[in-house]
């Protein structure tokens, strides 16, 4: 894909902007994952057609955008700076709606939570990725004497083993080049414009947020309104975790279990698709009465 245009990130980075449909209508900005890139996102926008103005980017090390220089660069705190220079440039007098799966969605919640950008997020649609926070607080949570927490909590253990993998340097770069971890994941090694650039270098996101976002007992909420989508089938993140977690952290949440996979916008991007539209449509409707 050729960017529709660049925006400079805080620190100089390049980050590479794809933008369609209507620049008049309301501005749908969407944050892909880990391994992913913008293209992610190809077949949802496609269904849309002109109805709304659709923006998606290539996060910091992915696709086009440029390479952070430090793993500080991958810091949570800087991508919710990246999402900030993405809106002002693309939105800067309307708030946008915001669509995002797996860290796409970690940077979502930082994003919906921040003081810093109140009034600028319509809404929230977050597929297989609570916060780190959440995460974290969900955990402890199921660290009691009960059978049924306990094998909740070892199952989603046995989801994440992964990251452990991913936290040793060299050798997950080592993976990815092999194959081996395409074979292990599920992946296959070149799919739908993922390429092994994206893959090493967003290893840098694990690597750069290893504690929670917030360590203080107080619990920042969203004020606005958030549907989950919860893949049925999420071999990463279980259901109970991407269903529960989220609750305490937003004041109007709204939770949709649909079958399917992790990466369920590339194989019923109209289920994404239709979920997506209905709330930002909902949220369209009230405004314009206010």
């Amino acid at each position: 894909m050729t960017p529709s245009r660049w925006v400079k990130a805080t620190d100089g980075l390049d980050l590479a902007v794809y933008e369609t449909g209507d620049p008049a209508a309301a501005t749908i900005v969407a944050i892909h994952g880990y391994p992913d890139n913008a293209s992610l996102w190809n077949g949802v926008i496609q269904l849309w057609g002109e109805k709304y103005h659709v923006v998606s980017y290539d996060v910091r090390g992915a696709g086009r955008s440029g390479v952070p220089r430090s793993r500080a660069g991958y810091r949570l705190a800087q991508l919710e700076a990246d999402f900030n220079s993405v809106i002002e440039a693309v939105s800067p007098d309307r708030p946008v709606h915001l669509l995002a799966h797996d860290w796409g969605s970690v940077q979502g919640w930082q994003c919906v939570t921040s003081d810093r950008l109140k009034g600028r997020i319509a809404s929230y649609t977050s597929i297989s990725g609570p916060g780190l926070d959440q995460a974290a607080r969900w955990l402890a949570s199921k660290l009691r004497p009960s059978p049924q927490d306990l094998a909740t909590l070892f199952g989603q253990l046995r989801r994440s083993s992964y990251i452990l993998l991913f936290q040793v340097p060299g050798l997950a770069e080592l993976g990815w080049r092999s194959g081996l971890l395409d074979r292990l994941l599920g992946q296959r090694p070149v799919a739908d414009g993922r390429s092994l650039a994206d893959k090493v270098n967003g290893l840098e996101l694990y690597r750069a947020n290893r504690r929670p976002r917030r360590a203080s007992s107080s619990r920042a909420r969203a004020e606005i309104p958030i549907q989950v989508l919860a893949p049925t089938r999420d071999p990463f993140i279980g259901h109970p975790l991407q269903t529960q977690a989220p609750g305490p952290y937003a004041s109007d949440l709204r939770i949709h279990s649909v079958e399917g996979g992790h990466w369920i916008m590339r194989r019923h991007p109209e289920v994404v698709a239709q979920a997506c539209a209905e709330l930002v449509d909902e949220v369209e409707r009230g405004r314009q009465q206010d």
